[in-house]
């Protein structure tokens, strides 16, 4: 089966289940887990920043992210297509009971003029606007990247009116090596940063939050009240670190892939428009020759999985378990079709 649903499908290599197996492990309640503790100063170290928190998934870190920067009544500006607001259950709502300002914008990308006009004034009849969340790769952008240069014009207009910065950087390793950024940047640039280890790095499970000492501290707090207090972590944490020792440059793999199936699709009468397409995710418009349903079936019949987007859109998402032979067979599928 070629299963292109998710870059989240993917199992642990001998590799990486070795260094699981061969974990130190310890009560991360207690603060004794050797790994966990290891892979926070990892991922600090790599951004720059001063401490990091693991956690079980990137809601979990967007969640806590969004209650270390708000209280009652506040606001949170970001894309209408952003995950924290699509696909987090409203936990913006039922965790931090604050508003959201949606804002338009290219692929899922908004812009620091965009950011500038959607502050609130000073009204008790508006919510207070308080932070700035962008989301670096896109997923309902098609894996869209950032400029950086427009990441630090949005940071300059959050420092000038007083706006938390987070990124929710569940892909943000593909942006950087798609785009050839730096990770310190993006720590001098967010106040938080959340990671995700288990999309395109292929480890088993976890996310992380990035922030400075005193935010970290505090996010051990809600991560207890939210039920996310490990134990024995370290036998999955071992995968994050394995994750990120060796399984970030490779991302370029699926980057590629992702392109060859967008060339491939390009040539097709059934395909009528195909978003641009920068890293592993590929969505694309299919005629009314199919429907949603329809085509997805045709997929399966010939053992390949994809996901429905919205109307007559599918995604594609490659990964470290699409192989060359993978990609070989679904060229030759997509033809027949």
């Amino acid at each position: 089966m070629i299963d292109l649903r998710s870059d989240t499908l993917t199992k642990p290599t001998p590799e990486m289940h070795a260094a699981m197996m061969a974990a130190e492990v310890g009560d991360d309640m207690f603060g004794e887990d050797p790994t966990v503790t290891a892979l926070e100063k990892k991922a600090a170290n790599m951004f720059g920043m001063e401490a990091a928190l693991y956690c079980a998934s990137g809601t979990m870190t967007n969640q806590i992210g969004i209650r270390l920067h708000t209280t009652l009544q506040d606001e949170v500006i970001c894309h209408k297509y952003s995950h924290i607001y699509l696909y987090e259950s409203g936990g913006i709502m039922s965790n931090s009971g604050v508003s959201v300002r949606l804002l338009e914008g290219d692929q899922g990308r908004i812009t620091a003029k965009d950011v500038k006009a959607a502050i609130q004034p000073d009204d008790i009849h508006s919510p207070v606007s308080r932070m700035v969340s962008l989301e670096n790769t896109m997923n309902k952008g098609g894996g869209s990247c950032y400029d950086f240069d427009e990441i630090l014009a949005i940071k300059k207009v959050c420092t000038e009116n007083g706006l938390a910065f987070h990124l929710d950087g569940a892909r943000l390793f593909n942006a950087l090596v798609a785009k050839n950024q730096k990770a310190e940047d993006y720590g001098r640039t967010f106040d938080t940063i959340s990671i995700c280890l288990s999309k395109g790095l292929g480890a088993p499970v976890g996310s992380l939050l990035l922030g400075s000492a005193d935010k970290i501290k505090r996010a051990k707090r809600v991560r207890k009240v939210m039920g996310g207090a490990w134990r024995q972590a370290g036998y999955i944490a071992a995968a994050g670190l394995y994750a990120l020792e060796n399984n970030i440059e490779r991302l370029a793999e699926d980057h590629k892939n992702a392109q060859i199936i967008a060339d491939t699709l390009k040539g097709l009468d059934y395909v009528e428009e195909i978003y641009p397409c920068e890293t592993n995710i590929l969505i694309f418009r299919i005629s009314e020759r199919y429907t949603n349903e329809s085509f997805l079936a045709k997929l399966k019949e010939h053992d390949v999985l994809a996901f429905g987007f919205g109307p007559q859109l599918i995604r594609f998402v490659t990964h470290y378990d699409f192989t060359p032979d993978h990609l070989t067979d679904l060229l030759q599928v997509l033809k027949k079709l």
